[in-house]
């Protein structure tokens, strides 16, 4: 499987209370330790100023690398090990102190080095492979007026620009790097290193339809490549948020999120991660009030998941982006409607399901140097981005609001299945509950380009 298998762990209430936090003052006494520097995300009360995150960070020992004030979240480093504790009664999590003891993510796609001779691709058509579009009814060509101004940003690895399939569509303007969770927007910081992921979900989504290669869902529309996902294939918390916001404050009118946040720990486990959990919340709230529609893939754990409310989870299984109630979340199929063994799942989670392929079945796009592959949700989640995209440039001035409402109004439901054993040993491999126009396999069913 291709797709990133790490899904990140939220199992608190999403809603941080920090009452009566007061910044302290900046010459207090501490004696701060050095040993090893680490990044932090910092989650504050909402409202407090960029000069009070300041000082607080300041006092316990750490210095702000970003900070984000519409919704009060932070990126700081220090070199202090007890600063989580000392930046009280703000809530700091760091993903680098978390995973020194464990164990490493494995790269999405393989491990490789992408190298500038990669492009030399072969302009064969074909557009016959892409099974995929013909499920989802985008395999006619489509030229809606208009659609150059509609932006979706890649949240990935990275995009490449000379792939000749997406030069024209990536705009290297609205593009940036968010590794380090501030926004960095020289080419170096957004263009692919190590994966080719990034690059085949932006094929999924905007490959030009020019009788080469293959054909994207929406193309005519560009891609922004937002990297954060770092070169061991890692999504740190504050690369997310720094991804949400920069699509948000650009405008974009979707994003689209293959990842599952990491925190060193895997779905389900029961770790609390609240700070991580209320930061990407408030990043994607704020999007969401901006305009822009944010799309994620459910993950490849097989997992049912549980949404984030305001009450918290309910049960100790969820994932972010996925699990949040304002995201679209995107199960994957195979080739013949059915969800993907490997596809997390969950009524109240997942909103649509589109082609994720398994198997030899499976999703051809772009990749630097020519056309491949891949399967996972993570290739299901770029067609509903795409086709958000479509009624985007249809509909200039949709809301996000309206394009989740008529994505669903859209989408061909998908009764639970009645018999869903995949190995043939008389076990079901998950259970699927509710019904056919609403449940837990698909949502409101399979994401369609056309009424």
């Amino acid at each position: 499987m291709s797709v990133l298998r790490r899904a990140s762990t939220v199992v608190a209430c999403a809603t941080l209370v920090l009452a009566g936090q007061q910044p302290a003052s900046a010459s207090a006494e501490r004696d701060c330790v050095s040993t090893r520097s680490t990044r932090y995300l910092v989650v504050f009360d909402r409202g407090t100023s960029a000069d009070d995150a300041d000082t607080l960070v300041e006092a316990a020992c750490g210095r702000t690398t970003a900070y984000y004030p519409q919704i009060a979240v932070g990126v700081a480093t220090s070199a202090d090990p007890d600063f989580g504790e000392r930046v009280r009664p703000a809530a700091a999590f760091s993903a680098q102190a978390h995973r020194r003891t464990s164990k490493s993510v494995p790269l999405p796609g393989g491990r490789q080095r992408i190298r500038a001779d990669d492009h030399t691709v072969p302009a064969a058509d074909r557009h016959a492979e892409q099974w995929n579009l013909r499920m989802i009814h985008a395999d006619a060509p489509w030229t809606a007026a208009g659609r150059d101004k509609v932006v979706v940003g890649v949240l990935d690895s990275g995009i490449d620009p000379a792939h000749p399939d997406l030069a024209g569509a990536v705009d290297a303007e609205q593009s940036a790097g968010c590794l380090t969770g501030a926004p960095e927007t020289s080419p170096k910081a957004w263009r692919p290193t190590t994966s080719p992921h990034g690059t085949h979900v932006a094929g999924t989504i905007a490959a030009a339809d020019d009788g080469r290669g293959v054909t994207g869902v929406a193309p005519g529309v560009r891609v922004a490549s937002i990297k954060v996902v770092d070169d061991r294939g890692r999504i740190d918390p504050e690369a997310a948020v720094c991804g949400l916001m920069w699509a948000a404050d650009n405008d974009m009118a979707v994003t689209n999120s293959s990842f599952a946040v990491d925190t060193g720990e895997p779905a389900c486990s029961g770790e609390d991660r609240t700070a991580v959990v209320e930061a990407v919340s408030r990043a994607v709230a704020y999007a969401g009030a901006r305009g822009t529609l944010n799309v994620a893939a459910a993950t490849n754990d097989a997992a049912g998941l549980s949404p984030v409310t305001k009450a918290g989870p309910r049960t100790r299984c969820a994932t972010v982006p996925a699990s949040l109630r304002e995201v679209v979340t995107v199960s994957a199929t195979t080739d013949d409607g059915t969800k993907a063994g490997y596809s997390s799942y969950g009524l109240g989670v997942v909103d649509l399901a589109a082609p994720g392929g398994a198997g030899g079945d499976c999703v051809l796009s772009t990749v630097p140097g020519g056309y491949a592959p891949l399967c996972g949700t993570s290739m299901a989640a770029p067609h509903v981005a795409g086709v958000a995209a479509r009624l985007a440039a249809e509909h200039p001035g949709w809301s996000a609001r309206q394009l989740r409402a008529t994505l669903q109004s859209r989408a061909r439901p998908l009764a639970c299945p009645d018999d869903y054993d995949l190995t043939g040993d008389g076990t079901q491999d998950a259970f699927c509950a509710g019904y056919e126009a609403y449940n837990g396999f698909y949502g409101h069913g399979m994401v369609s380009a056309t009424p």
